[in-house]
């Protein structure tokens, strides 16, 4: 054989190879193994046989441009699942999701600086037209071969048998259809593509009806609200504050036992607490989409469903204390830029990472300590004249990845404007160098989450002479290969005066800060009505307690 047929042949297995590739590429880090490469794309075939059928002219150079631009898409679709699986335990919603882009760019901004995230955008872009312009190369290069008409009419019957296979196949695993034999391949890419384009189909339509519940809200225009409440209140979401603490070995033998010290001394400074599990709607991040959902009763898991939210006119749990004379606010240290969500949010004060007075170094993508946003809680709005008693909204960050450094915490009379911190900012690896060790950054977590807790009782014993009522809830798990655990539960503490607490003694939730096995577990859009409900002379007609995930 000459060098050209040696070349050519050369080429045509390398193209088909990079298509091969390209239809195998998984969308879940579990298959993300090196069996994947024995996997057999059932779309594969039907492309080797049907380009030399379509050839190189102006008909099939449209019709490989709709190729290409098509698993180019998927591409990034599948790239884009597997990020979100890996963070949030769920695949990627283009209706809902596309914000995100802008987060996590935000999010590597402060991990790891501007100058490397702006390469790391312009490396996903690059890569990106690559594979393109590959997918291009490697479909012309089998457009372009030229076939005797025998061998053109057979390669077209093969590629219709292939078609065959390939729409059997999807239609059996999205449950249209069943097959009654094994294909014996798959063809998952193109299912990917189809699931995706449904996916956006059911989000629209879930849309709808999610605006028809808004607008059915059973304390909308009622008076008399959280009447029963005779002091400020506090809704304070821990970051990535998870189940986990309690009962994955890891992390429960630190967290359990500080728990236990601190119901005891919050005993003995006379406070009151009762713990619950919530069921949050998101996983490894997007805590404002926990945040929506505890204040509007709804459940807000994804953010189609925030923009939603926003736009309903639902009457948050802000909206509601507001119309029932307490003063609302949101102490937020990880909002750094404009937030015009907050105005439809029921917040009269809305007091960001700027407005908090914090002067000391960051701690990475962490704006600053917990303790500092406590205290700047106090010296702005708690401290601050007033005749109407304050119903905030509390974000603590400091168990935010990276998770590096930890604070620690330091006599609250020496804050001052933060600079007290500096050191502590300074100390310890970069994250990109404990992040190449999971089990390295699985205890930083676990030391953030012990810091953040530890910084909650203090401030509660702190002001246990006029206590407020303190709602303590995490927002979400960490992502599963942190937490160890992929369950959606967080826990939730009512922190506050015994009068107040025995008020809501009927909910049935356990007295202290761990909550038992048989605790209620109850969905986290439950909170809204269940506060109205509990601490209200008059609650709505027909109310009652939600069930609960453990019985009950």
């Amino acid at each position: 054989m000459t060098q050209a047929p040696w070349r050519r042949f050369g080429t045509l297995a390398l193209s088909a190879v990079f298509l091969h590739l390209v239809l195998i590429q998984p969308n879940h880090p579990a298959a993300m193994t090196w069996g994947a490469l024995s996997s057999f794309a059932l779309e594969w075939p039907l492309l080797l046989l049907a380009l030399p059928v379509i050839g190189d002219g102006r008909a099939g150079r449209l019709l490989r441009a709709l190729l290409t631009l098509t698993l180019t898409v998927i591409v990034v679709l599948k790239a884009a699942d597997f990020g979100m699986f890996t963070a949030f335990t769920r695949g990627f919603n283009p209706v809902g999701d596309m914000p995100l882009i802008a987060a996590a760019f935000r999010l590597t901004w402060g991990s790891i600086g501007l100058l490397p995230a702006i390469a790391a955008v312009l490396g996903v872009a690059a890569l990106m037209i690559a594979i393109a312009a590959c997918l291009w190369w490697a479909m012309g290069v089998w457009a372009r071969l030229s076939l005797p008409r025998p061998a053109q009419f057979a390669s077209g019957l093969a590629a219709f048998v292939a078609l065959g296979l390939a729409v059997a196949d999807v239609g059996s695993i999205m449950a249209r259809w069943p097959v009654p034999f094994n294909a014996p391949g798959t063809a998952f890419t193109a299912r990917v593509g189809l699931e995706r384009a449904f996916l956006v189909r059911d989000t629209l339509a879930d849309l709808r009806t999610f605006n028809d519940l808004a607008r059915a809200d059973p304390f909308a225009a009622r008076g008399g609200l959280l009447d029963r409440i005779d002091r400020d209140v506090l809704v304070v979401f821990v970051e990535s504050y998870g189940r986990t603490s309690m009962d994955t070995p890891f992390y429960a033998q630190q967290h359990r036992p500080l728990l236990e010290r601190a119901t005891q001394d919050l005993r003995d400074a006379g406070l009151a607490m009762q713990s619950a599990y919530l069921t949050s709607p998101t996983r490894g991040g997007q805590s404002w989409l926990a945040h929506a959902t505890f204040a509007n009763g709804m459940r807000v898991d994804g953010q189609a469903r925030y923009q939603a939210a926003l736009a309903s006119g639902r009457e948050t749990l802000f909206h509601i204390a507001a119309r029932s004379g307490f003063h609302t606010a949101a102490v937020m240290p990880a909002i750094t830029l404009d937030w015009p969500e907050a105005a439809f949010m029921g917040f009269e004060t809305v007091l960001p990472a700027a407005d908090l007075g914090y002067r000391g170094l960051p701690f990475n993508w962490v704006t600053m300590p917990d303790q500092f946003t406590l205290a700047a809680l106090d010296r702005l709005l708690r401290e601050a004249p007033s005749d109407r008693n304050l119903f905030a909204q509390v974000a603590l960050i400091s168990s935010h990845a990276p998770w590096v450094p930890i604070p620690q915490l330091v006599p609250w009379e020496d804050l001052g404007d933060g600079t007290v911190f500096d050191e502590m900012a300074q100390s310890g690896d970069r994250p990109e160098v404990v992040w190449r060790d999971h089990d390295r950054v699985r205890d930083q977590y676990r030391q953030s989450i012990t810091y953040a807790l530890e910084t909650l009782v203090a401030y509660a014993i702190r002001h246990a002479d006029d206590p407020p009522l303190l709602i303590v809830l995490g927002d979400h798990q960490a992502a599963g290969f942190i937490a160890l655990d992929e369950r959606p539960d967080v826990p939730v503490h009512l922190i506050g005066p015994p009068d107040l607490l025995a008020q809501v003694a009927d909910w049935g939730w356990t007295p202290g800060l761990i909550p038992t096995d048989s605790a209620p577990i109850l969905p986290m859009e439950a909170m809204r009505d269940l506060l109205l409900s509990g601490f209200s002379t008059q609650p709505r007609t027909g109310a009652s307690l939600p069930l609960s995930a453990n019985g009950g």
